[in-house]
């Protein structure tokens, strides 16, 4: 077992497989009093609805649409694609133009200042003018998360669960696109080990999906008649979109920034989607490079830059025939380059995590300003790290120049003399006193001139300091620190291969090759990231090596624990669900995984009983059901189907009429008389007498497509068990917040009345609160009249996606990720429900439970 390595990676890593009893998993959203153990999914996150709900509203949309007005939706679909595109680009824009603002100032600054004290020995000075200007930005960047917590760290794991089909609260709001965007400026300006690429992603996520919403929650005036998209599946989908829009304008890779939605997202994915994204990806590319080329170069509409991180060109030098980018000899140091970057990626990985468990068990429970306080003191220790050894620990190097005349003078713009004379420079303070993409370029395309001594003492330190970082209170991204500690191990590696064994290679190349090694084992992705750097290179020959080498480096950090972003997702406890489950899994079924005890709504109901089992329950959807008395014989008979659903039911702590009476118990806390009234006439009413066919009384007075009980009817505890558990059959699901928009708009009927007097809803009435529908807390209970009867058919969707109780979990598992689903009703042979699955009942973790269970009952 890799444990017994003895390396730090295995000894803080290797815990992850430590093994958890059935009652400890059962209790999901907690976590164990160790601080090695695993954080559980939490139980209060929830779904999107990606799933149409095809009611009659939903039909009456549909039978006016014909073809010209779904080709003219379509189109509209397509313009909003491009605006997001240039709008995510635009952003870019901005946020590079002011981190290179305000770097250049601090830089030129701080480097006046360093030149000048170097003779009268005053670097104090200096240090503090650096010290002042990081603090004031990195404060600043602090104070903005504090505003909108969801705006810390990079975003890409919120939103890698968002496109997974998890809800995340204000992940996608207008001001968490605020503060994230000028946050990150600040951030990368205040000198820490951050990138602004991975904020990218969630930025262009965010402009995905606000911009076709025409509306705002943190601006409410914001809001246009314009109501076409407003559904999470819609939504979802533009997500997808702008994600890929942020990956292309961070690194100039429009393929790879679809791949990254793919690989990296949505569970659901068609062609016309791939279109769409690419087509977006491709927006947002060509015009951060459109406007990007004119500033720079003044030269528009050449397209010269064409993503916020540029690698420059690989080439060797004119005239040198010896020189090649890379041979087959080189793949073997490549594949143990991959294995170095797998090992060191997972060790990154559990040193942050273990940081940020330390973070959320003795800095998020205590006061906010707190976070800043750690803010802080992570930017003092990395500007003095960076000064101290700019300073202390650079060497002297001569200045090679056998590039191409443009790099050259592109690289030797950016060295740093601090205390280097003669045509020399300081090796550390060029690594150190540049930015992060400066000094990428200068690894990838410098010729021999960084020591190997720097090389390491730079690799670790920045190892340690971005491990650190990455985690506090301000947006980060990890791409470019990762790319960057990468390369300094790769540029190492060549140095020792020319100078200790005189081979002839292209160091640029084993920059890059380190660069990909490290950032792969420290993410794992694969497809995406290896498209990513390819088009980031131009260089398609970098193929071959940079997909080996990252696929060498997942399989090796793999072996040891997740990726940085898996990781993160699983200490917020967001049930994340993977691609596939694992084989053994097949042993269970949908009835060992179900949630058997169902809270359930009759087609026609009572407002007092809605009321109450909105106020008493947090469930999202309500299977409407009929009691099936036609199969009461067969019930009685014991037949095997039937005789199942009792088997289902009698493992629920709370039987029907304890149920009811849980309500009614609710319902005396309401101001309204009358419901308490309803509620004391319930308790005292004794069970009907056995000739008593209260069913036949309204099937009499109602011509409805749904026989129903009374709705004054409530199950008796003096019921036997066969009356008790008698067969619900199923004939759809309705939605919570349709109840309450039911409830609030007062669709309902009275008892002596047809249930065609009920007023109908429109599908747009029915959503235009979206994406916050009002709460049944809203609902001003004293206006109500509790005996008015809700007709909830026209409503509730008649035909959702239903698993038999014997199907594999691997099938309901595939069937719940592909297609998007929040609820996945458990009906056996004869159309009656005997249970619900939801996204918590496939997460890991309850599947390793319930397999451990299903071990001891065998």
């Amino acid at each position: 077992m890799a444990c017994c390595g003895g390396c730090l990676c295995c000894q803080c890593c290797c815990n992850e497989g430590e093994t958890r009893t059935p009652e400890e998993l059962t209790i999901l959203g907690e976590t164990r009093e160790d601080d090695d153990d695993e954080i559980l999914p939490r139980k209060d996150y929830e779904s999107l609805d990606y799933d149409r709900c095809i009611n009659e509203p939903y039909l009456e949309v549909l039978e006016g649409l014909d073809n010209k007005k779904a080709e003219k939706h379509e189109a509209i679909k397509w313009i909003l694609v491009f605006a997001i595109g240039v709008s995510t680009g635009l952003t870019g824009l901005v946020v590079d133009f002011f981190v290179r603002l305000f770097t250049q100032l601090k830089f030129s600054l701080v480097g006046r200042s360093v030149e000048d004290c170097s003779e009268n020995g005053c670097l104090a000075l200096s240090l503090l003018e650096l010290l002042a200007l990081n603090m004031m930005f990195i404060f600043i960047s602090s104070v903005l998360v504090l505003i909108e917590p969801v705006a810390a760290g990079s975003g890409i794991p919120e939103i890698k669960s968002y496109l997974n089909g998890v809800k995340i609260p204000g992940i996608v709001r207008l001001r968490t696109f605020i503060c994230k965007v000028t946050g990150v400026l600040f951030a990368v300006a205040g000198g820490l080990f951050v990138g602004k690429e991975g904020p990218m992603i969630h930025s262009g996520a965010i402009v995905g999906a606000g911009l076709p919403q025409f509306q705002s929650l943190t601006f409410k005036k914001i809001r246009f008649p314009f109501p076409f998209f407003r559904s999470d599946r819609d939504k979802r989908d533009f997500v997808s979109a702008g994600a890929a829009a942020g990956v292309a304008a961070a690194f100039g890779a429009p393929i790879g920034g679809t791949l990254f939605s793919l690989e990296e997202g949505s569970s659901f994915w068609n062609q016309a989607l791939t279109w769409k994204v690419l087509f977006c990806s491709m927006s947002a590319t060509f015009t951060l490079n459109f406007f990007r080329s004119g500033i720079n170069y003044s030269k528009w509409g050449s397209f010269q830059l064409p993503g916020l991180l540029n690698f420059g060109e690989f080439k060797c030098p004119d005239g040198d025939k010896t020189c090649h980018l890379w041979t087959a000899v080189d793949l073997a140091f490549f594949v143990l380059m991959g294995v170095a970057g797998g090992l060191l990626g997972a060790l990154f990985n559990c040193i942050n995590k273990r940081l940020a468990k330390y973070r959320m068990k003795n800095v998020h429970p205590k006061a906010r300003f707190i976070r800043v306080l750690e803010s802080l003191l992570v930017c003092m220790v990395t500007t003095l790290v960076i000064f101290m050894s700019s300073m202390t620990l650079g060497e002297c190097r001569d200045l090679v120049s056998t590039m191409t005349n443009t790099t050259s003078q592109e690289v030797n713009s950016t060295i740093r003399r601090f205390f280097c004379y003669n045509d020399t420079y300081n090796d550390m303070a060029t690594l150190f006193f540049n930015p992060q993409e400066v000094a990428i370029h200068q690894l990838f395309h410098q010729n021999a001139t960084f020591s190997p001594v720097t090389l390491s003492l730079f690799f670790v330190l920045y190892f340690f300091l971005s491990c650190w970082t990455y985690g506090v209170s301000v947006p980060s991204g990890l791409f470019v620190p990762s790319l960057l500690c990468g390369a300094s191990l790769g540029r190492l590696v060549a140095n020792i291969l020319k100078i200790n064994f005189h081979m002839q290679i292209y160091s640029g190349t084993f920059a890059l090759i380190g660069a990909a090694a490290f950032l792969g084992g420290v993410v794992r992705m694969t497809i995406s990231l290896t498209v990513i750097l390819i088009e980031s290179t131009n260089e398609i020959t970098y193929g071959l090596p940079i997909m080996i080498t990252l696929m060498v480096a997942k399989w090796t950090g793999d072996f040891f624990n997740k990726g940085i972003y898996d990781i993160h997702v699983h200490l917020k406890g967001v049930p994340l669900l993977e691609w596939e489950t694992e084989v053994e899994m097949d042993k269970l079924t949908a009835s060992d995984i179900m949630e058997p005890n169902l809270t359930y709504v009759y087609p026609h109901t009572r407002i007092q009983s809605l009321v109450s089992i909105l106020r008493t329950t947090v469930n999202n959807a309500f299977p409407v059901v009929t009691e099936n008395r036609d199969n009461e014989k067969d019930f009685m008979k014991g037949n095997i189907l039937i005789s199942n659903n009792i088997k289902f039911k009698k493992s629920s702590v709370l039987t029907r009429a304890g149920e009811q009476r849980r309500r009614c118990q609710s319902m005396k806390s309401y101001p309204s008389s009358e419901l308490r009234n309803v509620c004391d006439e319930r308790a005292s009413e004794e069970p009907a007498e056995e000739g008593q066919d209260m069913l036949q009384q309204m099937l009499d007075r109602r011509h409805v497509p749904y026989p129903n009980l009374n709705p004054d009817q409530s199950p008796s505890e003096e019921w036997s068990l066969e009356e008790r558990f008698r067969p619900l059959t199923f004939h759809g699901l309705i939605l919570r917040s349709q109840l309450v928009n039911l409830l609030i708009r007062g669709v309902c009927y009275a008892e002596n009345q047809s249930s065609a007097s009920q007023p109908r809803l429109s599908h747009s009435e029915m959503t235009e609160d979206y994406p916050r529908f009002p709460d049944i807390h809203d609902l001003d209970l004293a206006l109500l009249d509790p005996r008015m009867i809700v007709d909830v058919t026209p409503y509730m969707n008649p035909c959702p996606y239903t698993v038999s109780p014997n199907t594999r979990v691997s099938q309901v598992f595939n069937l719940f990720r592909t297609m998007g689903l929040r609820h996945v009703p458990v009906v056996n042979a004869v159309g009656e429900i005997v249970g619900m699955i939801t996204r918590h009942n496939l997460t890991h973790e309850f599947l390793v439970a319930k397999l451990r269970q299903h071990y001891i009952t065998i």
